[in-house]
């Protein structure tokens, strides 16, 4: 694997452990480019009550400053370094990265310590963030699709998992300096905490950065981790919202992110409703019939389990036929499954495609970090067009049965739909 050049299926993947924590590491020195990328479980399910929005606001403020350094000072100093940092709270995990030349290594981890261990959290710099924050929010339904969205999830997972991870207007507005303050106490501990690293390192130095980054945390999970409720199936739901256009988010409980069949339930889901114009779903609802521009559905893993989930957007007066057409596929391959046919050209597509995600350093430790989130062997992907290859038709409609449950399809649509 290099900057640019895909690789093959093989990645030599090496296990490093350092300040009781353990990292998978693609090491390739053939460009000067690191990528480091971790994740804890938590994120936007560890915010309080009425403070939701408050990991995600906090750890946009990470780099915001930390140290000695102030906002603009810590900004230059990445700028000059060409170090890019990024932290981010989803629904279900706080993650950070960064990536830098391996020169700037050094400093790269220094920097990403002070932003872990000592960040600033100005109020005047609070106040710059939380307005950006509140402008997302408010933006984000602005359109039918993220009131669709927000509603979603709200009904499918009450709770803690729910809430959008970003917050809302109205939290975001509410958080005070000390609840922001108190986000890397709460969140950054080693129990869970999963560490992926590509590109020009050796294991000494990733020892040295990982003992550097995560040597002083707590041993311990994150407390007050909330249980993932079931998914609650409500049917169909209208949020009246003035539009000309009409957009449905949908789905139902999926497979839990180790369960046997995850893979097999891939192919079932490219071949329904994941593989663009050749997807069963876009051929229906736009080659067919003209009713969206266009469809797709796939899993959401959230907290170890997943849900399988899509959206479409139509005119008000079409948006029930595309529901009932949508259904109907739906049903169709629950009971039936693929064509020999549609097998043989999703799998030659997920082979085949493997090695474009292997490109950059991000993109390989971003691959790592998911391979373990999942918990997946090492040799997981050299492995992989086997697996696939050795999937029958019949054994992919017995997972199509097992995975699709029409009957238990939520839908949310935001807009004016006729009909519904």
């Amino acid at each position: 694997m290099s900057e640019g050049t895909p690789s093959g299926f093989t990645l030599p993947v090496q296990v490093v452990e350092s300040a009781g924590v353990t990292a998978w590491l693609a090491e390739d020195h053939s460009v000067p480019v690191i990528s480091i990328a971790f994740s804890i479980p938590g994120g936007a399910a560890l915010d309080p009550a009425g403070q939701e929005g408050a990991v995600a606001l906090a750890s946009a403020l990470l780099t915001e400053g930390a140290g000695s350094l102030d906002a603009n000072a810590f900004q230059e100093a990445m700028r000059d370094n060409a170090i890019s940092f990024n932290f981010s709270a989803d629904r279900d995990e706080f993650s950070g990265s960064f990536r830098c030349l391996s020169d700037a290594l050094p400093e790269a981890t220094r920097l990403a310590r002070l932003a872990l261990t000592a960040p600033r959290m100005e109020a005047r710099d609070i106040e710059r963030v939380r307005a950006r924050a509140i402008a997302g929010a408010r933006q984000a339904l602005e359109n039918p699709r993220g009131q669709a969205g927000r509603a979603f999830w709200s009904a499918a997972l009450p709770g803690a998992y729910g809430h959008p991870p970003g917050g809302t207007a109205e939290t975001i507005a509410t958080l005070t300096g000390d609840a922001l303050r108190g986000m890397p106490a709460r969140q950054l501990r080693k129990g869970g905490l999963l560490v992926a690293a590509s590109g020009a390192i050796t294991v000494g130095q990733l020892r040295d950065v990982m003992a550097a980054l995560f040597g002083d945390w707590p041993s311990e999970e994150p407390s007050g981790l909330p249980r993932i409720p079931p998914f609650a199936a409500t049917g169909v739901t209208v949020v009246p919202m003035e539009s000309p256009q009409s957009a449905a988010v949908f789905g139902h409980q999926g497979l839990a992110v180790d369960d046997p069949d995850w893979e097999a339930a891939g192919v079932v889901l490219r071949i329904l409703s994941g593989g663009g114009f050749s997807s069963r779903l876009m051929q229906a609802v736009r080659v067919e019939r003209g009713l969206a521009y266009g469809i797709g559905a796939g899993p959401e893993p959230v907290a170890g389990r997943s849900l399988i989930m899509g959206s479409v957007a139509t005119e008000n007066a079409r948006m029930a036929e595309t529901l009932s057409v949508l259904r109907g596929e739906w049903a169709k391959m629950a009971a039936s499954g693929p064509t020999a046919a549609e097998r043989e050209e999703a799998i030659a597509y997920l082979t085949g495609s493997q090695p474009l995600s292997f490109t950059s350093t991000r993109q390989v430790a971003n691959i790592l970090l998911a391979l373990r989130r999942n918990n997946r062997p090492l040799d997981w992907l050299a492995n992989r067009p086997a697996r696939l290859e050795a999937l029958t038709r019949e054994r992919l409609t017995e997972v199509a049965a097992r995975i699709l449950l029409p009957d238990s399809l939520a839908v949310v649509v935001a807009g004016r739909p006729v009909g519904l």
